[in-house]
């Protein structure tokens, strides 16, 4: 992906295109394509300090100027209240393939500076390549530090850092704090500054978001390089909270991650474009968790951690389809660990207490998570010794009753919860306004339940086990699904069924009915329900979670925290529900030619959006008015996962 002048005519321009780097245990780093920091997630190295959790700002971004000629020019940009600093105007290029890379050029000297992370470890490297022309030219290089918790923003009244040299490193470190932020540049001299801070430093997406703004930052002095005429040279710069600098070498390092990189590719085995630069997107979500010394799947970035629903419904896509099965057994062996009364963790706090376990379909997208897991690679084995007990315990507590007043009622359908609660995955709650209640009997729950029945059946079958029990439910199941959720009038399927209420709003949670391995709902009913979704719902980038005809319907995700949770399921579009449209159309329609030309018409807006918003991966959300800017999460595991995964399974139909 290149990008020149033309992206960045003007600073507004410039700061709608993100870049995102992992390393594997839910650290990060990230800015604009014209290096300005536009959010407090924002910096070069985001560092995880308990993986993937209590993630620290550490490094915001390196201000570079270059000296010709006694003439100096500075490169960065950012953006204070009441001005911008338009650094930016000397830059010429942007690339970004596996990493990011800027080109500036002041009169004939040239400058790249390419950023990579060391998987692994908090620790980031900048790598520039100086071309200089016919004069003696100076870089000076002055570091941002921070040391604040990412979710919220520093003021210099409450940060102090001590400094100190070791060897070719300089240590600063937070006051009262345990933890050394080492640097080191490979080239130049060092010059202390005292009591130097860059003050209000302002956030433009977190000023749209109604959120504090501005922050300082520390500034513990400079680096001077210097670089002769006609000279080329490569200076590695490397910020990190580990004991200790492992590698020093930029291009080194760079290369090995290169190289890890390439080998997921080939791993994975596409030689398509779209699928390879999927299979990459992936990787950023996988990581190391601490506490269970184990992989787990990051929900979004910048600012989740790992959801069990969004682990469940995103493991498909992104170790399945891209062929990381040890990746997968270890993460579904993780969660059969954390069964408690039938129920999955919703998520894992950042903490480390004791997980929520508030959601009522996390534990059922386990079993299409696991059925997939064995369309994949067969391994029956693994699932017997190990995850098998345990989805017979959720089956058994859906059937009995187990806590938020889950549930099987007298018609074998779940009901869950409360007027007080949420626990679909349309879980919006501002105070005590339940903006989307779906207590009662939500049409996607059930539709998981019988696949759950179903999946159960089969395993039974093929581990010689009586199945009759998960058979007779199923059906039952299915008949009391079809009387209850038909809607008639509408050609659908009720959206949430109480003792009192149907409520036929159009959302995209029926598509379930169809999509998931064992469809509760075949023939000309499911026709009809994925001819009024994709009327009703569809956009370039998903599925709208609410239809424009409903009175509901807020087309755009804007405003405060209040304004932005009441729009979160009243319209706005969400990516992933669209990777379960497509299997579902393509199954109606007998997965056809013209039917499989149409789902490649739904995939390919993507191939603009992976150049948009975060380069290369997919956002959580987009308005549901035209024209669909990108909202939310700026990279979302489940919409990566699920496109990935309808790409490869159903539209190019390689498993």
């Amino acid at each position: 992906m290149d990008f020149g002048k033309s992206s960045w005519r003007t600073y507004e321009q410039g700061i709608q295109r993100e870049w995102l780097l992992t390393n594997g245990i839910g650290g990060f780093s990230s800015s604009t394509i014209i290096g300005s920091n536009t959010r407090r997630y924002h910096g070069l190295l985001v560092a995880s300090l308990k993986p993937p959790v209590s993630r620290h700002l550490i490094l915001s971004k390196i201000d570079e100027c270059v000296t010709i000629d006694n003439e100096s020019f500075n490169l960065f940009s950012y953006e204070v209240p009441g001005f911008i600093m338009n650094g930016y105007h000397h830059q010429e290029r942007f690339e970004y393939d596996l990493h990011p890379k800027y080109i500036y050029r002041v009169k004939d000297v040239y400058i790249e500076k390419e950023i990579c992370m060391v998987y692994g470890e908090n620790t980031v490297a900048v790598v520039y390549h100086v071309i200089n022309g016919a004069s003696r030219t100076n870089l000076r290089l002055t570091p941002l530090v921070n040391f604040r918790d990412y979710h919220f923003n520093s003021s210099r009244a409450y940060m102090n850092f001590d400094r100190k040299s070791k060897k070719d490193v300089l240590i600063v470190r937070p006051s009262c704090y345990d933890i050394d932020i080492s640097l080191y540049l490979s080239d130049g001299k060092f010059t202390e500054l005292n009591d130097a801070w860059f003050y209000n430093m302002d956030y433009a997406v977190e000023r749209e978001r109604g959120l504090a703004s501005t922050e300082d930052h520390y500034i513990p002095g400079y680096y001077d390089i210097e670089i002769e005429p006609m000279e080329e040279k490569y200076i590695t710069f490397i910020a990190t909270v580990e004991k200790n600098i492992s590698q020093k070498d930029g291009l080194q390092i760079i290369e090995k991650e290169n190289n890890r990189l390439h080998k997921l590719i080939d791993k994975a085995g596409y030689k398509d474009e779209l699928a390879k630069r999927l299979v990459l997107a992936a990787d950023d979500f996988i990581v190391h968790r601490e506490s269970t010394n184990a992989k787990t799947i990051i929900a979004g970035y910048p600012w989740f951690t790992d959801w069990g629903r969004d682990t469940m419904i995103a493991l498909t896509g992104l170790t399945l389809s891209a062929r990381r099965f040890e990746d997968a057994k270890e993460i579904l062996y993780t969660f059969s660990k954390y069964v408690k009364d039938g129920l999955i963790p919703n998520m894992f706090p950042d903490a480390g207490h004791e997980p929520p376990y508030n959601s009522v379909d996390a534990a059922l997208w386990y079993f299409e998570a696991v059925n997939k897991y064995i369309k994949y690679t067969h391994d029956y084995k693994f699932i017997k010794e190990h995850i098998y007990e345990g989805l017979k315990e959720i089956i058994d507590y859906y059937s009995k009753g187990t806590h938020f007043n889950i549930k099987a009622d007298k018609d074998y359908l779940i009901t869950a919860g409360d007027e007080h609660t949420q626990l679909t995955w349309m879980d919006a709650k501002v105070g005590d306004w339940v903006v989307t209640p779906r207590h009662g009997k939500a049409v996607e729950i059930n539709a998981l339940w019988y696949n759950a029945l179903k999946i159960m059946s089969s395993l039974s079958k093929h581990f010689e086990e009586d199945a009759g029990l998960y058979d007779e439910m199923a059906e039952k199941v299915k008949k009391s699904f079809v009387d209850s959720f038909w809607n008639e009038e509408k050609n659908c399927l009720y959206d949430c069924l109480t003792q009192s209420y149907k409520d036929d709003k159009i959302r995209p949670n029926q598509i379930l009915a169809i999509s998931l391995s064992n469809p509760i709902i075949e023939g000309d009913k499911a026709k009809s329900i994925v001819d009024t979704v994709l009327k009703e719902l569809y956009t370039a980038y998903g599925l709208r979670s609410l239809s424009p005809r409903e009175k509901e319907y807020v087309g755009v995700y804007a405003g405060d925290q209040y304004k932005r949770d009441g729009a979160y399921h009243q319209g706005t579009v969400w990516t992933w529900p669209l990777g379960q449209f497509i299997t579902a159309y393509l199954k109606v329609n007998n997965y056809s030619p013209q039917a499989k030309k149409m789902a490649l018409r739904f995939i390919e807006p993507f191939k603009d959006h992976l150049q948009d918003a975060c380069l290369g991966s997919i956002s959580e959300i987009f308005d549901g008015n035209e024209p669909l800017i990108p909202r939310g999460c700026f990279a979302q595991a489940w919409s990566v996962a699920e496109i990935l995964r309808a790409y490869i399974e159903d539209v190019m139909q390689l498993i």
